[in-house]
């Protein structure tokens, strides 16, 4: 008998490779078209779970199609990350500190790339 926890994935690697297969698409994809891309054992119902967690999370977008859903990313991946790194944010009360120590951390490059972003407005 194996050990359960061994077979466990790291946390977000299937909402992860569920993300990628939903970027990767030029159109909506359903449950059993997104279990079909991901190359992994993964039972349906396991894919149409994540599906709607990352729908009530709203990172993905769904539609009716037939008696389910087919599912769209709301954001592209650098979208996403923005839309957490704000979310990050948002939990704390010291939204000058939390910058001030984010920046701190950023390297050389990164830091003119940021000030050169600001300065321009690009968004």
């Amino acid at each position: 008998m194996t050990d359960a926890k061994a077979e466990r994935r790291p946390a977000g690697e299937l909402e992860a490779g569920v993300l990628a297969a939903l970027w990767a698409a030029d159109t909506p994809l359903t449950p059993a078209q997104v279990q079909a891309d991901l190359a992994l054992d993964l039972a349906r119902t396991t894919v149409t779970t994540i599906l709607s967690r990352l729908y009530e999370k709203g990172i993905v977008d769904r539609r009716k199609k037939g008696r389910g859903y087919a599912y769209s990313p709301v954001q592209d991946s650098p979208g996403l990350t923005a839309l957490r790194m704000h979310s990050e944010l948002d939990r704390d009360s010291d939204r000058e500190t939390v910058l001030a120590r984010f920046v701190a951390r950023l390297s050389a490059g990164d830091e003119r790339l940021l000030r050169d972003l600001l300065e321009s407005g690009e968004q």
